[in-house]
């Protein structure tokens, strides 16, 4: 901060520019900030702001308009950022300096009057307000703001905790053998702190969780009056899906909301369906200690069922967050990238996700009209043989390896007879709720087209916690793995995957069954998926905090964000995205710029995020210590 970053021949100059309300006084400040620490949490960040800032809220209160206390933020902040460029900012930590630096520009991006344009809302004009206790009809100031705010002012004064207590490694003052045992220590630490933390989030290999699914496998047995045969044949399964909280609650004990949550999804309608197998990886207690993401994917919360039914009725349109609808050049195609294609010949799956971006479009698992007319698939394989700069497809739907083998058999040798179509990717999560569907006979059918005239075949899947992987699991893999077929992972981040090295752990269990992490996907934006959804700052987090502390070749997924119409926006990548606004509830606005953005003026993207409040909130009343992810609010 810039009471220790400075020396004290600046002090003097500091509190003359803090009476013109420039930048703060390190003698206001500072006692300020120490009182915050000691009483905590009762402290709102309204008067943690005040206390940090009181000459910059003085004046911001006392100017005669918003747009007034606008400009004399800014010009807060253009000083700041003077100083930290200035001479004297040498003594500070370099990486307090970066953080201060990149905080500064993002709270100039939040107050400029072009991005308050673009965002529609004015976090200068909720900072006035809130501070002369005006409403007006705009909305009040939430404690999810000014969260917000105190952080974000905390870094650009270079006093955020990210390095707060931090020490540099005492190997860097050593030399030779001595640094490197030094050195060997530190990571033997680091190590130690990764694996109590991994060891937190069971697998499904382990003897415990393997005892737990044959017992449980047993009692769906007794129940559907059926043999262990019948258990290995994934025809069984598609017949006895489970569809209702009666027939559930008999096999796993059910919460009172769960049960009300899926008697009104099916009440109205909504497609509800899980496997016989995937039932038998739920705990029978309803405690969703271990197995709170395989619950939370099939069983929808009430509010969830409440708001998709309410946009079916009124926008049904809405649903298709991606607008599909318009990046479809004919129908069963998706396209959104010069050398690659989406066909989607099937349309159900054999259980319902809840949060899949697609999951609107099905009527309900196994639904019999789910196969496409022949003639609406040859009229799209015809436009992939007329689309010669093409090299991938991606066969998805639904679920295509729902098909009969003969269909995949044939629509493989249609791709791989095209000539220009070099990789056939398929998009299927049986490997996750169904893996008997890969019978010796599918195995054939791959083995015949892979690796055919240059025509390769992968796998792309979505495992979501590493409960859901299971010695089936790894017997499956290993069969497609010996084929030479490649299999890709594709998690999507979600609140129930989300906790410190809870990925990490995801990651690990998949390379232990030769599953290559691909991607992991930041909740996307729909309303009706509110209780999954994350702050992207938290992906970025886990990216740079968690995931870089293990091995490159477990780390081998990207974080990305689907943008609506345009495709996968890199996360890592900083110059693809900007926070342009802070709304009163405390979500960050973000304009997210196209793939395209060096090729042609693409339209940019413009997304209300998760309040980071709000999900440190939900993380602690699931027992969370929140101060273990205190760093978040400084991932932008």
């Amino acid at each position: 901060m810039f009471s220790t970053a400075f020396d004290q021949g600046e002090m003097k100059n500091d509190k003359m520019e803090a009476q013109k309300g420039l930048i703060p006084s390190t003698t206001d400040f500072v006692p300020g900030a120490t009182r915050d620490l000691k009483e905590g949490s009762k402290v709102s960040a309204r008067t943690k702001w005040c206390r940090l800032l009181p000459t910059l809220a003085e004046m911001v209160v006392s100017q005669p308009t918003a747009a007034k206390a606008s400009e004399t933020l800014l010009d807060f902040l253009h000083e700041n950022e003077r100083r930290l460029r200035s001479e004297a900012s040498v003594k500070m930590l370099s990486l307090v300096f970066n953080l201060a630096l990149e905080a500064t520009q993002m709270l100039m991006n939040v107050f400029s009057p072009r991005n308050e344009v673009l965002a529609g809302c004015s976090a200068a004009e909720t900072i006035y307000q809130s501070l002369r206790n005006q409403h007006n009809d705009r909305p009040p100031a939430t404690e999810a703001f000014w969260q917000e705010i105190y952080h974000l002012f905390l870094a650009a004064l270079g006093q955020s905790p990210m390095y707060q207590h931090a020490r540099p490694p005492a190997f860097l003052s050593m030399e030779g053998a001595v640094a490197g045992r030094e050195r060997s220590r530190d990571l033997d630490r680091m190590g130690r702190h990764i694996e109590a933390w991994v060891n937190r989030y069971p697998d499904g290999l382990n003897r415990d969780a393997v005892n737990r699914r044959d017992e449980n496998r047993a009692r769906i047995l007794r129940y559907f009056k059926a043999h262990l045969s019948d258990w290995q044949d994934y025809r069984w399964h598609l017949a006895h899906l489970v569809r209702d909280a009666k027939t559930l609650g008999q096999l796993v004990r059910l919460t009172a909301e769960e049960r009300e949550a899926i008697a009104l999804a099916r009440a109205r309608h909504l497609p509800f369906a899980i496997t016989p197998y995937y039932v038998s990886l739920m705990d029978r207690e309803p405690s969703r200690k271990r197995d709170h993401a395989i619950r939370a994917q099939v069983i929808p919360p009430l509010d969830y069922v409440e708001r998709v039914s309410e946009i079916k009725a009124n926008c049904p349109q809405c649903l298709d967050f991606m607008a599909e609808r318009d990046t479809s050049p004919v129908p069963l195609v998706t396209r959104r990238y010069p050398q690659i294609a989406i066909f989607k010949p099937y349309n159900t799956c054999a259980q319902i996700c809840v949060y899949c971006q697609r999951n609107w479009e099905i009527q309900d698992a196994m639904a019999p009209a789910a196969m496409a007319s022949k003639e609406a698939i040859r009229c799209a394989l015809a436009w992939f043989r007329r689309h010669r700069v093409l090299r991938e497809v991606l066969i998805t739907g639904g679920d295509p390896l729902l098909m009969p083998d003969a269909t995949i058999e044939w629509l493989l040798g249609e791709f791989q007879r095209m000539g220009h179509i070099t990789r056939i990717r398929i998009g299927t999560r049986l490997p996750v709720v169904l893996p008997m569907r890969f019978t010796r006979r599918l195995l054939d059918v791959f083995g015949k087209y892979h690796h055919q005239e240059w025509c390769t075949i992968s796998i792309s899947t979505h495992f979501e916690h590493p409960y859901e992987i299971t010695p089936d699991v790894r017997a499956v893999i290993e069969a497609i793995r010996q084929i030479g077929i490649s299999v890709y992972n594709q998690q999507v981040f979600t609140i129930e995957n989300s906790r410190k090295f809870e990925t990490v752990a995801l990651r690990y269990a998949l390379k232990e069954v030769w599953i290559d992490p691909y991607y992991n996907f930041n909740t996307k934006g729909k309303d009706e998926t509110a209780a999954y959804r994350v702050p992207i700052a938290r992906i970025v987090q886990e990216r740079k905090e968690e995931a870089r502390l293990t091995p490159g070749t477990d780390r081998t997924d990207e974080p990305v964000f689907n943008l609506p119409r345009l495709g996968k926006n890199y996360l890592r990548a900083g110059q693809d995205h900007n926070i342009i606004g802070i709304r009163a509830n405390g979500s960050r606005v973000y304009e997210f710029l196209p793939w395209e953005k060096n090729l042609i003026p693409a339209p940019t993207y413009i997304y209300d995020d998760v309040p980071i409040y709000d999900y440190l909130q939900r993380l602690a009343r699931r027992g969370e210590n929140v101060e273990e992810y205190q760093n978040i609010w400084y991932y932008f």
